[in-house]
């Protein structure tokens, strides 16, 4: 009876404890007192857990938002990306041709987004004598070793499969293999270095019968005198673009204005390289530095293309 009272007050003791404060040990020996007792076991509430919050994101939006691109997402709001890939029909699973890819700022973008069923190939152009090793031009040389390197370095071992070539290197294996091709803002750099010719050929022969190719170029006025759109100044004119594409058989499928800039007076005496990131002729925190910050990027083209026979 002494055993029974003991048991009964300390059955007591324990259940006039909080449940918060009690140990997993006090648990256990309430559910061997109240069994003692001929007590019903009452079914311990199951903690609660916060789950975490699971966002669906589109493969674009995914690519957009990883932290690999904290530093390139300033530029979001002058190159839109998501609206800009979209509008030349990329897709995951595509075979995408990326013409100098640089820095990788398109790369970090195209890559992820584009799958592990899809196929990412950056081509850059032959770089003659003309052009001394360095740094910059060491971007676009051994491109079938550099790119799938850099490739590493700014998205690891995520997305697509990656290749690099070079205008001049052998190509019979890759004709037709690109759904689409992309050239940002490099139009001017093909016409002033001599590049044009063999890179569009190249350009012809990986594209697929009816394959696409987008065009992101800086746009000159269309009353701009010749002489500051041979390429030395960045801009070009639309016009020009479009008529030269044709020259090699592409033809105007659509144009866009996601990527225009009509604060852009376009007619910089330093080219379009005065205007943000480079800034060139204007000191940082000056008005003139201000003026041109509000300006932004300059104003680009958005153009879309299909190879015809």
């Amino acid at each position: 009876m002494r055993s029974i009272a003991l048991l009964a007050a300390a059955a007591a003791m324990t259940v006039a404890a909080p449940a918060a404060a009690q140990s997993t040990g006090e648990r256990i020996l309430r559910g061997v007192i109240g069994s003692l007792l001929g007590e019903e076991q009452q079914p311990e509430e199951e903690a609660q857990v916060e789950q975490p919050v699971l966002v669906d994101m589109t493969p674009m939006e995914a690519a957009l938002a990883h932290e690999r691109r904290d530093e390139d997402r300033a530029r979001d709001q002058y190159r839109h990306p998501a609206q800009t890939l979209s509008f030349f029909r990329i897709e995951p699973g595509m075979t995408v041709v990326d013409y100098m890819p640089a820095g990788g700022w398109y790369s970090r973008i195209l890559i992820p987004y584009l799958g592990r069923n899809g196929t990412y190939i950056g081509l850059n152009p032959r770089l003659d004598d003309r052009f001394a090793t360095g740094e910059y031009w060491d971007l676009y040389r051994n491109a079938s070793s550099r790119i799938p390197t850099d490739a590493r370095s700014w998205v690891g071992i995520e997305g697509a499969r990656v290749y690099g070539l070079n205008t001049n290197d052998e190509m019979d294996n890759w004709e037709g293999v690109a759904d689409r091709v992309t050239i940002f803002r490099e139009i001017h750099n093909m016409r002033r270095f001599g590049w044009f010719h063999e890179s569009m050929v190249a350009i012809r022969h990986l594209l697929k019968d009816d394959g696409l190719l987008g065009v992101v170029q800086h746009r000159a006025r269309a009353n701009a005198p010749v002489s500051y759109v041979l390429g030395d100044n960045g801009y070009q004119k639309q016009d020009d673009v479009v008529a030269l594409f044709a020259l090699y058989g592409f033809e105007l499928v659509a144009s866009s204005e996601i990527n225009a800039n009509p604060r852009d007076p376009a007619n910089w005496e330093t080219g379009v390289w005065s205007l943000p990131p480079s800034y060139n002729g204007a000191e940082e925190g000056t008005s003139e530095y201000r003026r041109r910050t509000q300006i932004g990027e300059s104003d680009r083209m958005t153009l879309l293309f299909r190879k015809v026979q």
